[in-house]
């Protein structure tokens, strides 16, 4: 989905993208793949070669001249930016090993020069690095063994720095090529293994620092930045084990009963020691999807905005039911006032064209007692005052997981 404003008006573009899987499904009217929570349908001779598909359902990323939809394990597809159809598959010009993006690209805000990474299976998986120019096109690309079949959703660019935390999983590829288990299903929690802590240099990707610490889990890292010690200092969501997994499972069924809590936390690790310094928790508020504005990406920040868990409610039992802003300097947790029935998605931070110092967040909100969608604007400083705007949608949006605003 896409809304547009212009001169004072908004219109909305709704489209699925059009993946291979997608319009093979379509055509049957049923499924055929599995996916993250689920195997594929059929018997097991007909699960084999749909264990997975690329669903193009997790992120955006706007370029010039087109928009790519992105997904964990697979390539982009690119969408027009204005129509949103699918013009296909998109291998950013890279031709060297089958490309691997994965859905948090960070862009340096000076240079609009793009990293990423992705993880290559095979009997030695590897971490695929890329560095693209602002158009997309890959112009550098490095690979490191990793020790065991993993998974990680999302990793830092801090000044000179690319970081990744590696959390204890272990992946049993077999059953997932077999049809007879989801991806979910088939990922261990191993927390003797420990966090692994891994450091690039963003010039040439080369490794600088690897070291191993205490086990947690995260899917979301808010930003980082180098202090005067020359430390990298991040803030991420952190959950103390992979009950999460369990609880994603659970929302697919309707019926949740798991309760997985992150919250965030702040760490410093001194790269040239390859030792973590310190690791503290910074709101025990429940809490996900941390963003920051554009222009701080990889610098010193102040504000973290966040989709957050209200106080009295039963966390198992809910989604997030609320946006925030943490506020660094000060630790205070300011959380906008929505009534039970509305769901918020992440908080996408806008800063407004004419004037740089005002900032405007925007969010998707679900109607749970209307069951109708809603855009809602705020005044970046002002969440626990009513919206500014609340743009009514010609239908529902599912929940989903991240957007990006587009300026262009």
């Amino acid at each position: 989905m896409a809304v547009k404003f212009c001169e004072g008006s908004a219109s909305g573009v709704y489209k699925y993208v059009q993946t291979e899987g997608y319009q093979a499904e379509s055509k049957i009217d049923r499924w055929l793949y599995g996916n993250y929570g689920m195997v594929p349908s059929g018997n097991i001779w007909e699960r084999r070669g749909k264990s997975v598909k690329n669903a193009a359902n997790t992120s955006v990323l706007a370029l010039p001249d087109r928009l790519l939809a992105l997904w964990e394990g697979g390539m982009p597809h690119a969408l027009d930016l204005d129509s949103l159809e699918t013009i296909g598959t998109d291998n950013l010009e890279f031709n060297s090993v089958p490309l691997v993006y994965s859905a948090h690209p960070k862009v340096d805000p000076i240079s609009g020069h793009i990293y990423n990474f992705g993880i290559s299976i095979g009997i030695q998986p590897k971490l695929n690095l890329y560095e693209s120019d602002r158009t997309g096109k890959v112009i550098k690309h490095s690979q490191t063994v990793l020790p065991r079949l993993t998974t990680f959703h999302d990793f830092l660019l801090v000044g000179k720095y690319l970081v990744f935390c590696i959390p204890p999983l272990e992946i049993q590829p077999l059953p997932i090529m077999l049809g007879l288990a989801s991806y979910s299903e088939s990922i261990r929690w191993k927390p003797e293994l420990g966090t692994q802590i891994l450091v690039f240099d963003r010039d040439d990707l080369s490794l600088v620092s690897s070291f191993t610490t205490e086990p947690w889990f995260q899917w979301h890292f808010a930003n980082g930045y180098i202090d005067a010690d020359n430390n990298i200092v991040c803030d991420l969501v952190r959950y103390p084990d992979f009950d999460t997994n369990q609880f994603l499972g659970e929302v697919a069924s309707g019926e949740t009963k798991t309760e997985a809590i992150g919250t965030l936390w702040q760490l410093v690790i001194d790269p040239t020691a390859s030792k973590l310094i310190s690791n503290t928790q910074l709101i025990d508020r429940s809490c996900e999807f941390p963003t920051v504005a554009q222009a701080q990406v990889g610098k010193d920040w102040r504000y973290t905005y966040l989709a957050v868990h209200k106080p009295d409610t039963i966390l198992h039992q809910e989604l997030v039911g609320t946006i925030g802003r943490f506020d660094r300097h000060t630790n205070i947790l300011t959380a906008a006032d929505l009534e039970k029935h509305l769901y918020p998605t992440e908080p996408i931070h806008v800063v407004d064209k004419f004037d740089p110092n005002q900032g405007w967040i925007l969010t998707v909100i679900y109607d749970g007692k209307a069951h109708q969608s809603e855009v809602w604007i705020y005044d970046c400083d002002r969440l626990e005052e009513l919206p500014i705007c609340r743009l009514g949608l010609p239908s529902v949006v599912p929940m989903g997981f991240h957007g990006t605003w587009n300026p262009k």
